[in-house]
């Protein structure tokens, strides 16, 4: 292939000869050429011989790459298109398992974002004192007394961020802090009780509109504040929160009915001291008198000391051992005794890394919680991850340094030492693209969604491309009544109103109980039987010129079978012609089974393809708020279907033998 430089220099050159001939004529310009060539070496005169004006005899196939690439929008069009071809059918091996129905609450609708990992210099710089996060962002404490948050914080579609922390928190001397779904929690050192962020449910107070459901913070605490020197635990939840005091006196407050009627549960310990607090998902917990009490009844009375081990009754486990910890993530209760020993209660998802095995000697010192994985220090400084792992929570990386404390968050980890200092962090830094309603990742869902309508097409596509090519070179070459009968057959199909008939059968498919495979099968089967009429139209249009050249009359003359004539002798001839309808038909397909899924009648979700994404993103509040989860896979499905046009337009044009002659 010629450079640029030389493509321009043989154009110019042409241009120049033109311009010669039109005004001086072609013998003046072959007697200045001679005369110039009298002063050139034997081996200028070679290579300028290369250069004449006589065509270079190349075969039709390098004609066309050639002529191809010379247009440079096509050949960038094309690299697109390889490139979203390798993204959507190798990438996915190198992510981690992706699931059609993959759903998290905690992380939902969030915008791109890659910072969940970057914590603040600031924070770094004053020490670290206190991490924690519950959803989408996090909340630090300095050694200095003062909050940082970070992460994606903009809650939902209220347009409340996070990071907005009020003024007066700013100039507090902090001692705790928590983040909730929501909201987050902070105790200055007068014992004052400060929250920001979503209210609504009473997270941090009462608000305008009160609901019945919830406990508000001023109906717990009268004066506001609680005596901080004495305050043994403080967290937050899904819309809920609550602090520990040494005494044993727990407050409440938040959604009642997140926590699975957390009045139930202050009732249940009225009067009595409690040990230890933890929040799920939609539940809470608490230790009594060495017994777990949760908002569920007896849901959690089952213990195992492994992922997928055997459960045994809990009294029966504990046995009067001590409960001296207690942790949750959003389904499971971790309970640590006081020899050491380590049990779950509730059940962890089957894909989960398993619990550590320690050395004798060895046991946990310190064990915090994520939303789906636990994280533990053992007593030699070791760190070890256990349980979900689908965002890398679980991948530890090595501290370099003595490991004092662990701070867990909602799918991130941190480890520091006594001063204060970050050492490590690792898990989850964020979604490129964003998260859908369910929490999913848009990215993720791209590629496979890519994927899906890509193969569609494809499939579509082959299947028009051997109907139209048999029926196209039957009709073309045989004529008479052949032709007739073929060409009103295919005359009825391309009648047929293609988009609603294809929606009509892909309701009525969705009555019929068949498998998703199947019901993903049978669309291809319809795109693919519905569209090649244009092309055997064509294909006979090409075969009806070609059979009367003198091949076709010599093979013929030879006794050749017809079939093979027209399959081996016409049909290459026409091939071109063929390629460049299929690629133009492949873009088609795309949009067709983009359409259908659009409009709920093609590949049904939790399944995604491009089409039946936009579809779950067409409503008001996600246009308006959650911009990315019709954005980007517009942007892919409208940059797959015009790179396939482009390339198609200039293999058009490099294949009619017109545009690619010498003008």
């Amino acid at each position: 292939m010629m450079s640029n430089k030389q493509n321009k220099k043989s154009f110019f050159s042409t241009i120049g000869r033109w311009f010669s001939r039109c005004f001086f004529g072609h013998s003046r310009e072959m007697m200045e050429a001679e005369k110039d060539n009298e002063n050139l070496t034997e081996a200028e005169k070679e290579e300028l011989a290369k250069k004449s004006d006589v065509e270079e005899i190349v075969t039709p196939f390098r004609q066309y790459v050639r002529g191809f690439l010379g247009h440079k929008l096509a050949v960038g069009a094309l690299i697109i298109v390889i490139c979203m071809f390798l993204f959507v059918f190798i990438a996915p091996h190198f992510f981690p398992k992706y699931d059609d129905n993959y759903t998290e609450v905690t992380q939902q609708n969030i915008g791109p974002s890659m910072g969940m990992l970057s914590v603040p210099s600031k924070l770094k710089k004053e020490g670290i004192k206190m991490i924690d996060s519950y959803s989408t962002f996090s909340v630090g404490l300095s050694n200095e007394g003062n909050v940082y948050v970070w992460g994606y914080t903009k809650i939902g579609t209220t347009k409340k961020d996070m990071k907005d922390i009020p003024e007066e928190i700013k100039n507090a001397n902090i001692q705790y802090v928590a983040a909730g779904q929501d909201h987050v929690i902070a105790i200055d050192d007068q014992g004052k009780i400060y929250g920001w962020g979503n209210n609504i449910l009473g997270q941090f107070g009462k608000p305008n509109n009160t609901y019945s459901d919830s406990i508000y913070l001023p109906d717990i605490l009268p004066t506001g504040k609680v005596d901080v020197n004495n305050i043994k635990k403080l967290e937050c939840g899904y819309q809920v929160s609550g602090i520990l005091m040494n005494d044993g006196t727990l407050y409440l407050w938040g959604n009642g009915k997140t926590c699975n009627n957390l009045e139930r549960v202050s009732l249940q310990i009225m009067g009595k001291q409690v040990q230890d607090f933890t929040f799920t998902k939609n539940d809470m917990a608490v230790i009594v008198d060495n017994q777990l009490l949760t908002g569920k009844g007896d849901r959690y009375q089952l213990v195992r000391t492994a992922v997928g081990g055997e459960a045994v009754d809990l009294n029966t486990f504990v046995n009067g051992r001590q409960i001296v910890d207690m942790v949750s993530d959003s389904s499971t209760i971790c309970l640590v005794l006081e020899d050491h020993t380590v049990c779950f209660a509730g059940d962890f998802p089957s894909n989960s890394v398993q619990v550590p095995t320690l050395a004798s000697d060895e046991y946990f010192v310190q064990i915090e919680a994520g939303t789906h994985h636990y994280a533990g220090l053992t007593n030699k400084g070791n760190i070890y991850a256990w349980g979900g792992d689908v965002l890398g929570q679980c991948d530890v990386k090595n501290a370099k340094g003595t490991v004092a404390t662990l701070y867990v968050g909602s799918n991130q980890n941190y480890a520091v030492d006594a001063e204060g200092k970050l050492l490590t962090k690792w898990g989850h830094s964020g979604y490129l693209f964003g998260t859908d309603y369910n929490g999913a990742s848009i990215f993720q869902r791209i590629v496979n969604g890519g994927r899906m309508t890509m193969t569609i097409g494809a499939v579509a596509v082959i299947i028009s491309a051997i109907i139209g090519i048999i029926i196209g070179c039957l009709s073309g070459y045989f004529g008479g009544k052949v032709d007739i009968i073929l060409m009103r057959v295919a005359e009825v199909v391309a009648a047929i109103p293609f988009l609603p008939f294809a929606m009509i059968l892909s309701s009525l498919m969705g009555r019929i109980a068949i498998s998703e495979d199947m019901r993903i099968f049978i669309i291809m089967v319809i795109l693919g039987v519905l569209t090649w009429p244009g092309l055997a139209h064509m294909i006979r249009g090409q075969v009806l010129v070609t059979r009367e050249n003198e091949y076709v009359t010599a093979a013929k003359a030879m006794g050749v079978k017809e079939g093979v004539i027209a399959f081996k002798h016409i049909l290459p001839n026409v091939i071109s012609i063929i390629i460049v309808n299929l690629t133009l038909d492949f873009a088609g397909c795309l949009l067709t089974e983009s359409t259908l899924s659009y409009l709920g009648f093609g590949v049904q979700l939790p399944r995604p393809t491009w089409g039946n994404m936009l579809n779950k993103a067409n409503n008001s509040t996600t246009i308006q708020n959650f911009w990315w989860e019709w954005l980007f896979p517009a942007i892919f499905l409208a940059m797959t279907t015009i790179c396939i046009n482009i390339i198609g337009d200039a293999l058009r044009d490099v294949m009619d033998p017109k545009s690619s002659s010498d003008r």
